[in-house]
């Protein structure tokens, strides 16, 4: 329920709201649990026909930073499980996301004796090795992780990369692992006429228009984005070059509420280049397809990444997209057909493959019909509901419990 873009709503928001949905029109009933943090929402909302969001106390009702969390875990096992006593009764299957619900759903199935499936989004292997000393996991995550691996009953992983990095960083046996891709949402994401976008966010029709899309977090690479843009704008000058910057804490850009679009900021007025980047804060959903139907290609070159849900979006509304070659990009960006892949921080790899769809229209539209057509195929949440349902199906006739 969180409006996207902010430091911790993310791509994860995303798939427990989109895949609740699509998994309640398959026939289920879904409560999704939440931590309460702020005092006005009330304890049960009906989030849609089937699901519900059923927010529980732990620790104060106010926003607290992800990581800070992992304590207050004790206290929202012990919520779920009056909230079960007093007011649900019986649950089939618990589908935890994230390494902290991953150790409230073990501690769960230990009680209640209830299947899991999960799903962590980012494990803390890769995340140490990625990020070094900006990891700011708790050092709980990685042991958690393993009892999680030993305890449930299925992982769900979103690429084949996932299931690679499992078996060599987590010595974990494959056999529970299920590859099931995230989606996106092709009524929300859609090809807009360019000359349509373009009037609305009052750019020209002249101009080569560059868009990233997500969160203001270091890891994501948007210095490296603005480095190749100004690369590729001293190299031609006279090309009519923008660059858009959504996301951010606040609908209006704040570097004071966001470290790192200050910094940011400051990057690109040091590069010469602040004149062309528009910083536009954070949009909700509804409002993106706009900005990656305006743009020729859109950006996402992480140095770490798990999945990323941006390339897909941008996919679906039939805007190339430039990739950083890590985590799963590589699955959901075809290289050389619905965009291309680059090296992660390398500027100098990113402002040729600019040049590249920037200045050619042919290249550009076959790209877009190409990638729209593959998130058709293949990367709807449809798609993602019914190979999430078969999982639950083969863990529930396990347990002997009947289909939804």
């Amino acid at each position: 329920m969180a409006l996207l873009g902010g430091e911790d709503a993310g791509g994860q928001n995303v798939y427990v709201h989109e895949v609740s949905r699509h998994i309640a029109r398959l026939g289920y009933q879904v409560d999704i649990f939440c931590r309460r943090d702020n005092g006005v929402v009330p304890e049960v909302v009906r989030w849609g026909d089937g699901v519900r969001v059923i927010h529980l106390r732990a620790g104060p009702a106010e926003f607290i930073k992800k990581d800070p969390m992992w304590k207050l875990m004790p206290e929202f096992r012990d919520s779920f499980l009056r909230f079960c006593r007093y007011r649900q009764g019986h649950y089939d299957l618990i589908h935890s996301n994230f390494w902290m619900s991953g150790w409230v759903a073990c501690e769960l199935k230990r009680r209640l004796d209830l299947p899991v499936v999960h799903i962590s989004h980012a494990w803390g292997k890769t995340k140490r090795l990625e990020q070094g000393e900006a990891d700011t996991s708790p050092p709980d995550r990685v042991e958690v992780e393993h009892r999680t691996l030993c305890e449930v009953d299925r992982i769900i992983a979103q690429c084949p990369d996932e299931v690679n990095e499992l078996g060599r960083l987590y010595n974990a046996s494959v056999d529970k692992v299920r590859v099931v891709p995230t989606g996106v949402n092709i009524k929300t994401f859609y090809p807009v006429s360019k000359a349509e976008a373009r009037a609305k966010l009052g750019l020209r029709a002249e101009d080569k228009v560059v868009v990233y899309i997500g969160r203001m977090v270091r890891r994501k690479g948007v210095d490296n984005l603005i480095e190749g843009f100004a690369r590729l704008r001293a190299r031609q000058p006279n090309l009519p070059l923008r660059l858009i910057v959504v996301g951010g804490e606040t609908e209006e850009p704040d570097p004071e509420r966001v470290p790192e679009l200050g910094y940011l900021m400051a990057l690109a007025a040091s590069l010469g280049v602040r004149d062309r980047v528009w910083f536009t804060g954070k949009r909700q959903q509804s409002e993106l397809k706009d900005y990656y139907s305006a743009a020729d290609v859109a950006v996402s070159t992480p140095w770490y990444e798990p999945y990323g849900l941006t390339p897909l979006e941008a996919q679906a509304c039939g805007t190339p997209v430039i990739g950083s070659a890590v985590g799963g990009i590589p699955f959901t960006v075809a290289e050389g057909e619905t965009g291309f892949l680059v090296p992660p921080k390398d500027p100098e790899a990113l402002s040729d493959r600019l040049a590249r769809i920037a200045t050619d229209p042919a290249l550009q539209a076959t790209m877009s019909y190409k990638a729209r057509a593959r998130v058709e195929r293949e990367f709807t949440w449809e798609r993602t509901a019914h190979r999430t349902a078969a999982v639950y199906e083969e863990v529930l006739t396990e347990r002997g419990v009947s289909a939804a």
